[in-house]
């Protein structure tokens, strides 16, 4: 079989612009011009014929031509860093791509990955964190972590423990609450599922109440979480991610009512085999989660049924 010709520093250059989505800092990375980097993938562009960047005032923005090479030569540029490694006779470094809901990453993940990394020193953790909206695929990742019921198209899925919702406010405003009626007339604060405050106040034997009510809508928790530190008003959050807020005393939880809405969920693609380092973050956060006893249940240990 003739392989094509393939241009690996204009692959490199490419790689190195999407990370950094600049030029100028991806020739700083290869020890090369920005004319250099600008040049080879404008070559490359040519060689494919597609645009992989549009050039901005400041700086670039990928392509969906673009997004859809990018994981597949980061892989390839990882796997040839490992060989290179292996061939030498080095203990090889794996890097573990890891996609995460901010509000897990920051209130429940960030405060246990120095044991993690202790476990494992010789696993290089990559994470970003997101909205729970993610394509695995597209960002090369091997890992997402999201919240919901646990069934994703084309995926495999392990349970790690439900987050169910309550009222959190700060202490100030906690003091004038008695009872769950008199929360009508506040502000109440939500995510962007309309039918949580209408679940909580039925559970609070309140099905009407929600309509006395103006709300704010946030796209993450993390935000709901600062406007309630701010006294914006009362939110609906889980809290279990808000530890550290609890535990200080910034915040409060004034009434021992609570909702399930879904649970957190470490998935990945059916079609991506699992390596050794991805076996050890599975084995490790299943672990964490199930010592942390943070109203784990039974039924998430095995996941969905295949899709």
């Amino acid at each position: 079989m003739v392989r094509p010709h393939l241009p690996l520093n204009a692959f490199r250059a490419f790689e190195a612009s999407a990370r950094h989505l600049s030029f100028t800092r991806a020739a700083i990375e290869l020890n090369v011009t920005q004319a250099a980097v600008s040049h080879q993938v404008k070559g490359l562009e040519d060689q494919l014929g597609m645009v992989l960047f549009k050039r901005l005032p400041r700086g670039l923005m990928i392509t969906p031509e673009g997004e859809s090479l990018l994981p597949v030569l980061r892989d390839s540029f990882d796997r040839m860093a490992a060989a290179v490694e292996r061939l030498r006779g080095e203990k090889i470094r794996e890097i573990l791509t890891v996609g995460a809901v901010g509000t897990f990453a920051v209130g429940w993940l960030l405060p246990r990955l120095a044991g993690f990394a202790e476990r494992h020193p010789f696993i290089d953790l990559r994470l970003s964190t997101n909205n729970n909206r993610v394509d695995l695929a597209a960002e090369g990742l091997d890992f997402a972590i999201r919240f919901g019921d646990g069934a994703w198209h084309g995926t495999e899925a392990a349970g790690l423990f439900a987050a169910p919702l309550s009222a959190l406010c700060v202490p100030h405003i906690a003091r004038e609450l008695r009872q769950p009626s008199d929360l009508f007339g506040r502000t109440l604060l939500r995510s962007y599922r309309p039918d949580e405050w209408i679940r909580w106040f039925e559970a609070a034997k309140l099905p009407r109440a929600v309509q006395r009510h103006s709300s704010i809508v946030f796209d993450t928790s993390l935000a709901m979480m600062e406007a309630i530190l701010q006294g914006a008003g009362v939110g609906l959050a889980p809290p279990s991610m808000f530890e550290r807020q609890l535990t200080s005393g910034a915040i409060v939880q004034p009434f021992d009512i609570s909702v399930p809405v879904g649970s957190y969920w470490l998935t990945r693609l059916q079609s991506r085999t699992m390596t050794p380092a991805m076996a050890a973050f599975r084995n490790w956060l299943v672990a964490e989660s199930e010592t942390a006893g943070s109203g784990r249940e039974s039924d998430l240990s095995a996941g969905p049924p295949p899709q």
